[in-house]
């Protein structure tokens, strides 16, 4: 697996193979010294052209874990400011010996843009691009769920919010397919919906308290503001009151329900405080997993082993 770009072009056995990996560096976090030796002597770059919190800072502290050396390049004090291309930014990086770009680009595509032109030594982590994909943050999703529920054929997942902005959408979706789940439904105002959602396996509901009713999953997502144009929701009160996850909407679903959110939260927009807070949210563990799920994909993606059908996945 030379580069990581799209959960798409992972089987059910690539996907697995992540996700054990991913398990066997759990405990790393539970040792005195928290590293293990498996990238010592590689460069990787965090090449971030939108802002982050966790994922940036995840894959850092996943780098470290593994020995690496990072570095983190600022794109509003780097040479693009100037007039620079991506790709000739990326050409001076390789030149530093990087191994690893991992990348963050506000428009879809670019990570297999830049993937078709880095040296064949240089592998490409994609960290979200644009509305398409963000495929190791479905991954840890799928991680936290299958620490609490195994078997992905008896689960019913419900993803709720900006379906239509959200690249996490599009690669929950996905990874839940390829893991067999029973039925996975998207909850939001038709607005928020992509057209013919349905083609891609999932139940579509506009009423939350239909959607919401035994599920065993509840994955909420924050209305992506900064991708909008024009109107799609008359307010943020309004839609808190139609699809927010309120402590009486939860009661529908399964009693072992848990409730998911990749970040960053809107309290009082998609979720309550009560909720985010509560005894059944796992989102602190979408977190800390996300450092283990890291982990596996940039020490597989930098070994000669391949869990998938191919150099790129």
């Amino acid at each position: 697996m030379r580069h990581f770009l799209d959960i798409s072009r992972l089987d059910r056995k690539a996907l697995t193979h992540i996700l054990d990996t991913a398990k066997s560096f759990t405990s790393v976090d539970g040792r005195a010294v928290k590293k293990v030796p498996l990238l010592r002597g590689k460069t990787i770059v965090n090449l971030f052209f939108e802002p982050s919190t966790r994922t940036r800072t995840t894959f850092e502290l996943a780098a470290k874990r593994l020995s690496a050396d990072v570095l983190n390049i600022s794109i509003a004090t780097s040479a693009t400011v100037k007039g620079e291309s991506l790709l000739d930014t990326l050409f001076s990086l390789e030149a530093m010996n990087t191994d690893i770009f991992i990348v963050r680009h506000p428009e879809s595509g670019a990570a297999d843009f830049i993937a078709k032109h880095v040296a064949p030594h240089v592998s490409i982590i994609n960290a979200g691009d644009g509305r398409h994909a963000h495929p190791t943050q479905a991954l840890l999703d799928v991680f936290t769920i299958r620490e609490h529920h195994e078997d992905f054929s008896k689960l019913r997942v419900a993803i709720v919010g900006d379906i239509l902005h959200s690249r996490v959408a599009r690669s929950q979706i996905e990874a839940l397919n390829i893991l067999g789940t029973r039925e996975i439904r998207v909850i939001a105002p038709r607005t928020l919906l992509p057209a013919n959602i349905e083609q891609v396996g999932v139940q579509v509901f506009q009423n939350c308290w239909q959607g919401l009713r035994d599920v065993d999953v509840i994955i909420m997502l924050r209305l992506q503001k900064e991708r909008m144009q024009g109107a799609f929701i008359p307010s943020e009160h309004e839609y808190f009151q139609l699809y927010g996850l309120t402590p009486e909407r939860l009661a529908l679903a399964s009693p072992d329900a848990i409730v998911m959110h990749p970040g960053p939260i809107n309290r009082g927009v998609e979720i309550s405080s009560e909720v985010a807070d509560g005894p059944r949210s796992v989102i602190l563990q979408q977190v800390e997993y996300g450092i283990a799920v890291r982990m596996a994909i940039l020490s597989i993606a930098i070994s000669t082993g391949d869990p998938g059908d191919g150099d790129e996945t």
